[in-house]
């Protein structure tokens, strides 16, 4: 598999309007490029985001893995309505995933969040049932901590972990990866940009979801503008573009990591494609690590109210 995955998030308006025509072009490209894993989720744009996937991949089915996510809910106009991973419902979503991706399988499928009301066994055994009856081919996690990995492994086998993972945000390194190479799954890391903030983007655009996250308000923003500065200086020392720097870190951090970059448009995607080729020594990388830590980023990942929802995050 390609060592850089695409995220398609972005091509659905969550950092605000997004040109399709370039989206699918930006897709093409990517595909035409080795890029084979396409990372989505059935709540994208409330089903957008699938049907523009299934579009690009007209004539092209066989060049491309899909990855989706599931059970978030939402209403008409927009907001959130928790995360329903019921059997039922599972079996639900995928028949309306298949429908908007125009496929007749999807390769990875996994709930985007664990449903503290449903045990995670009942969430992946109908994964296994979909699994069984061919429309399915992979069960996958997302953001789920080293107990709900062990237990849904247990039940079918797992075959990637997604979850935020960047040189400000190290925490999977201390308790989920050891589970993850103890039992032999992978990781497709997102965030891997922390969702622009190791760029120097800013939100924006009207819509974008940035400007309510913690890390983008604020006195927050004035000091992880500092962590970004810090990222650009060693990113021009080694001559490529803090985007690069921040990918390579991730390719170097193990085989089994591929990161999901969320390019909206071909010149973003050429310049994250570019970081495959930026080998970085254990000197390097340390020196990387000691001047863009964690511990000098404000503000946590998501709000408070979305942090208590991530399995991943509990002790």
């Amino acid at each position: 598999m390609f060592p850089i995955a695409l995220g398609c998030m972005g091509m659905s308006g969550i950092y605000g309007v997004a040109d399709e025509n370039e989206s699918i072009a930006t897709i093409h490209a990517a595909l035409d490029a080795g890029v084979t894993l396409l990372d989505t989720g059935d709540f994208y744009g409330a089903g957008h985001n699938e049907m523009l996937i299934g579009r690009a991949l007209k004539g092209r089915r066989d060049e491309a893995l899909l990855s989706v996510k599931f059970g978030a809910l939402r209403s008409p106009d927009g907001a959130w309505g928790g995360f329903d991973g019921r059997p039922a419902a599972v079996k639900n979503f995928a028949a309306y995933s298949l429908k908007r991706l125009g496929v007749e399988h999807i390769d990875i499928y996994r709930p985007s969040r664990l449903d503290p009301s449903v045990p995670i066994e009942d969430t992946v055994g109908a994964i296994a049932d979909l699994i069984r009856a061919g429309y399915v081919r992979h069960a996958g996690l997302s953001e789920v901590g080293a107990e709900t990995i062990r237990r849904a492994h247990a039940v079918s086998p797992i075959c990637d972990l997604q979850i935020e993972y960047a040189v400000i945000s190290r925490g999977p390194e201390a308790r989920i990866f050891p589970v993850l190479e103890e039992l032999g799954i992978g990781v497709t890391a997102y965030g891997v940009l922390s969702r622009g903030l190791l760029s120097g983007s800013k939100p924006a655009a009207t819509g974008d979801f940035r400007a309510h996250l913690p890390r983008f308000s604020g006195e927050n923003a004035g000091q992880n503008e500092k962590v970004a500065d810090e990222l650009k200086q060693l990113a021009a020392e080694k001559g490529v573009t803090p985007v690069q720097l921040a990918i390579a870190w991730v390719l170097a951090k193990g085989r089994r990591i591929v990161p999901v970059i969320g390019a909206r448009t071909r010149a973003q995607l050429l310049e994250s494609l570019a970081a495959v080729r930026v080998k970085l020594s254990a000197d390097e990388l340390a020196r990387i690590e000691e001047r863009v830590t964690p511990a000098a980023v404000a503000g946590t990942r998501y709000d408070e109210r979305q942090m208590k929802m991530l399995d991943s995050e509990r002790p």
